[in-house]
């Protein structure tokens, strides 16, 4: 089974009710992907996105710069929330979706990879490790990089929240 990294664009009363009733929160953020497996939104326009396998690669690369905002594992708990594949969701903050959407745009992808090989994220064990033990390109964790960028700039435009979670 793979692991993917999933988020979810809420508005400020969504995360509010998700918070309160974190099953609720299931529900809903399950009817908003199965419309959009049948719509195929642009990214700007979803408001559900995957960064597939990548996540791990993207938190390693992001610690890496110093990145301000935890935006692979969220920073705060929905509280009671249910294991929604490799733990709860967590989430992000209007605020928080703002200050990421303003440093994703202000790091070319370029910067996450600087002087980056495939072998170092096999020897620290980056999921998914044989992807990198095969010493195959970055290109695949800068793509779906580039593609939060559009992302959260559409959360952060609208003033939304972020559901963060491993699936």
């Amino acid at each position: 089974m793979s692991m993917i990294g999933e988020y979810a664009r809420l508005t400020s009363a969504e995360l509010d009710r998700a918070i309160h009733d974190p099953d609720w929160a299931r529900e809903f953020v399950d009817e908003v992907i199965e419309a959009e497996l049948d719509s195929r939104p642009k990214v700007s326009d979803a408001r559900c996105h995957d960064v597939d396998k990548a996540w791990h690669a993207l938190d390693f690369l992001l610690r890496r710069i110093n990145f301000p905002v935890d935006i692979v594992h969220g920073e705060e708990e929905i509280p009671g929330a249910e294991d929604w594949g490799y733990g709860p969701p967590r989430f992000l903050s209007p605020e928080r979706v703002r200050v990421a959407a303003e440093t994703l745009a202000a790091t070319p992808h370029e910067a996450l990879v600087e002087g980056v090989r495939p072998a170092e994220l096999a020897e620290a064990e980056i999921y998914p490790t044989v992807v990198w033990e095969r010493g195959e390109s970055l290109d695949y964790v800068t793509s779906h990089y580039q593609a939060l960028v559009p992302f959260f700039r559409a959360a952060a435009d609208a003033g939304d929240a972020m559901l963060i979670w491993l699936d």
